[in-house]
């Protein structure tokens, strides 16, 4: 299964030290170098992680396609975007409204981190999602009362 991420995901994952989930469900993450750029920045979560060898830094090849992304993304996310298209990726790991409305529209199936943990209690990789998301916003991971409250009552905790 090819599945492309971007920094948010990997970043509030790492947070929480539970960035091995996306091995466990997945195998091997694709990135673009946007996103490698990034997160190795900053001496923050994932800086470190991020050298994994179930990581999988890609080039990519559409540049004019990510010109206009970029009038609306930030380098990662439209990178992530056009690599995820490129490689056919069965799934792109995206969090910014936007960019996941965008990846939607070109039939991309796209999915936040929300429901990487959500897969991962599922599968019984996790107990709860409640803790987990408790600490990731504790760590700076910012979600609404609403969207907080409502995945949370749609997940039955």
């Amino acid at each position: 299964m090819k599945v492309v991420s971007d920094a948010t995901p990997i970043i509030s994952l790492s947070s929480i030290h539970k960035l091995k989930l996306l091995q466990l469900l997945f195998k091997q993450i694709y990135i673009p170098k946007a996103v490698y750029k990034e997160i190795k920045s900053k001496k923050h979560f994932g800086y470190k992680e991020i050298d994994a060898d179930w990581f999988n830094v890609s080039d990519i090849k559409g540049k004019s396609y990510l010109g206009f992304l970029l009038n609306d993304l930030d380098a990662g996310e439209a990178e992530a975007i056009v690599l995820a298209k490129e490689i056919k990726a069965e799934i792109l790991l995206i969090d910014e409204r936007i960019g996941y409305h965008i990846a939607k529209s070109q039939n991309i199936f796209a999915i936040v981190t929300l429901s990487v943990l959500l897969i991962a209690k599922q599968k019984g990789l996790i107990q709860s999602v409640r803790p987990l998301l408790d600490e990731m916003m504790k760590k700076g991971r910012w979600y609404s009362k609403r969207t907080y409250e409502s995945f949370l009552d749609k997940i039955g905790e």
